[in-house]
């Protein structure tokens, strides 16, 4: 067991490096946008493979996802393996002019794996060991589950790792679940004693001093995620990181000493995007290629919040990335699993191509005829033949098809990011003071009008270089060490303009209270600071530099402590506490500028402080002007500049364009354009091919 332990993930400028590099997109043989979809030719009968890849072919697919949940497929018992339908249904599907995607199928083990060997099995945090029946019922943390699983998948790659027709493989399926069992008990042990060596070391950083939680052994430390000691609970979800990266890793090795270099590895990650039970930029920075699944489940598509979302997704490499699961129309596990509007599915494609996806797959292809995800959307029905999705979806491969080489070599430029930070996300959520604060809604909140207004945005970890950018916002930075405080006042000081939201700097590495008060090491920079914060029941007004409006949620009285340190927003008549005191404060240092907003402003005021932010940072203007619920989308390379303009809105819209542009998929040029609701336009200008 010792063997199979790796010390603590920890960052050192060489790997930011690596994890911020931006890695080969596509590799032969896959199109430069590829339609797709997840396809189980196990669960059905040989003579039929033939009628539902001709179907795909003629809807515009261009790859299947294959083998994701077929362990018991492709072991039926312990050693004896059975890949020979699979060779055939890579075969047939490369008949047909589809290239196949390989997932590993250790997200749902087999029946006799778990009977055999239940200590594989995970455990809950309540002590329930999980039974056989679902899926995601291992524990990550299994030595005997991570060799089972590496010698399935080296089954797979020593026999697909040179086959023509695979592009890539997928490692297992949505990685989710931690467990509580003994196993992983002690390795969480062992991690905190290779990261802090001593048990004094750990004792001083957690102040465990408090509520005489000092430990003397480290089996006392205890393992869950309630409300516990705050340095305890930040390192449980590094440690989780940590799980998920050697599970992964554990079947990376394998695949890398196995398949061509061409053959592309990924992971789909799910969880709705912001999922943050582990750290995904980590998880992301071992791949070759980001995939993640933008399921809506209740309601209607927000083009904002999962743009957003891919715009973080692409943020983990700075790198395009592929969409391996979207729903066609609905799902089956929502409150209403409703479906969305005719012509929202499609819409939903090209937002996501907008962001930066140059794959888009669905899940699934064709309804189970059993199985827990019966009335789930798919494109074919039960009885082999499409549903009216299928049409839809047809109509963008076609597009795709069409607009392909004008895309090929493009992705989103930003001069704006955002900064996302799990370790704040984390602290937040551990104690959140108030339970109107939600941090994707915080980030949301500046991402809306910097989208408005500027059209491209990078979300990104604060760790990498932010050169690139005239204006970086970090809305909820609540962790701040020393060396990260030096990398956003090195930003500053060569140019940058950088904002820091509410609670700023006020955790250090450890998610202890920074001794500066907030926003922490930066208290210099900034020549100012946090002199107390409040959680608020009632909106307080502000007023200044930025017009006037009110602070919601959250506000903190700051005061200047340098003489250059300028006040631009002060409340209101409000709780006493605040009336009159700053309420968010601006310095200039070297060639840039430290602005600290020290409240959630409303939507009105938000936005008209992001103008005014954009535009003292010298951020370009949005290339076109657009009526509100319309969004245009930029991707640039080879000389090329395409925009995907997209209507939400519930009215035709008519846009006039600055100059005239090639219309790919009308065809001509054209200087204005008109879009129903949901209507598309994909634009180029600078010779954009058709």
């Amino acid at each position: 067991m010792t063997s199979r332990f790796v010390r603590p993930f920890f960052l050192t400028a060489a790997l930011v490096a690596s994890l911020a590099a931006p890695a080969a997109s596509r590799a032969a043989g896959i199109p430069p946008l590829m339609l797709g979809s997840a396809w189980y030719p196990e669960q059905w009968p040989e003579t039929r493979w033939d009628a539902d890849l001709a179907l795909m072919q003629q809807g515009g697919f261009k790859m299947v996802r294959i083998g994701e949940f077929a362990w018991s497929s492709l072991e039926p018992s312990e050693g004896k393996f059975d890949l020979d339908w699979m060779e055939r249904a890579i075969s047939a599907a490369a008949a047909h002019g589809i290239v196949t995607i390989i997932g590993t199928p250790t997200d749902a083990p087999p029946a006799w794996l778990t009977s055999k060997y239940p200590e594989t099995l995970r455990v809950a945090e309540g002590g329930q060991r999980m039974e056989h029946g679902m899926r995601r019922q291992f524990s990550y943390s299994s030595a005997k589950y991570r060799e089972l699983c590496r010698l399935m998948v080296e089954q797979l790659a020593k026999r697909f790792g040179h086959n023509p027709n695979v592009i890539a493989w997928q490692i297992d399926n949505e990685y989710t679940e931690d467990s509580f069992d003994d196993e992983s008990r002690g390795l969480w042990h062992r991690w905190l004693e290779a990261k802090y060596g001593s048990l004094g070391q750990l004792n001083q950083q957690w102040m465990t001093a408090y509520w005489s939680q000092t430990y003397s052994a480290w089996d006392q430390i205890p393992m869950n995620t309630g409300r516990n000691n705050p340095g305890l609970l930040l390192d449980y979800k590094r440690f989780v990181t940590d799980e998920w990266r050697g599970f992964q890793k554990n079947q990376l090795d394998v695949l890398r000493r196995y398949v061509e270099p061409r053959q592309l590895i990924t992971t789909n990650l799910g969880g709705l995007g912001w999922a943050n039970r582990f750290n995904r930029r980590v998880i992301a920075g071992d791949l070759d290629i980001i995939g993640w699944d933008p399921y809506v489940g209740q309601g209607h598509f927000d083009y904002q919040r999962i743009g957003a979302t891919h715009d973080l997704v692409r943020g983990w490499r700075r790198q395009n990335f592929w969409v391996l699961e979207m729903q066609p129309g609905f799902v089956d596990w929502a409150g209403v699993s409703n479906s969305l509007n005719k012509g929202e599915t499609r819409a939903m494609m090209w937002n996501a191509v907008g962001h930066g996806a140059d794959c888009v797959s669905f899940w699934q292809w064709r309804a189970g005829l059993n199985g827990q995800e019966q009335y789930h959307g798919v494109l074919v029905g039960a009885d082999g033949q499409p549903v009216p999705m299928y049409d839809e979806i047809a109509q963008a491969g076609a597009e795709f098809a069409k607009v392909g080489a004008a895309i090929a070599g493009t992705s989103p430029e930003a001069q704006v990011a955002i900064l996302h930070d799990y370790d704040s996300r984390w602290s937040i959520d551990f104690h959140k003071q108030t339970n109107r604060w939600d941090n994707v809604d915080v980030l949301m909140s500046y991402y809306r009008p910097l989208h408005d207004l500027a059209q491209s945005v990078d979300i990104v970890d604060p760790t990498f270089s932010l050169d690139r950018y005239k204006l970086v916002v970090a809305p909820g930075l609540i962790v701040m060490s020393p060396e990260l405080a030096k990398h956003l006042t090195d930003y500053v000081e060569q140019g940058g303009h950088l904002v820091l939201g509410p609670r700023s700097g006020m955790m250090n590495e450890f998610n202890a209270l920074n001794p500066e008060r907030q926003p922490g090491p930066l208290v210099a920079a900034l020549g100012g600071r946090v002199e107390q914060f409040y959680a608020l029941l009632e909106d307080a007004p502000v007023a200044g530099k930025w017009g006037n409006g009110s602070a919601t949620i959250w506000a903190e009285r700051l005061s200047t402590k340098t003489a250059d340190a300028e006040v631009v927003m002060r409340y209101g008549k409000s709780n006493g506490w605040l009336d009159g005191e700053p309420a968010a404060i601006t310095r200039k240092i070297g060639r840039g500028t430290i602005t600290y907003a020290g409240a959630l402003f409303d939507a009105r005021l938000t936005r008209a402080m992001t103008a005014s932010l954009l535009e003292a940072s010298g951020v370009a203007p949005a290339p076109l002007a657009v009526p509100e619920g319309v969004e245009v989308c930029r991707r640039i390379g080879g000389g090329r500049t395409v925009f995907i303009v997209l209507n939400f809105s519930n009215a035709d819209q008519a846009i006039a364009l600055p100059r005239a542009m090639r219309d790919l998929l009308a065809g001509g040029e054209t200087s204005r354009v008109v879009l129903p609701r949901y209507g598309v336009a994909v634009l180029s200008e600078n010779g954009g091919a058709q």
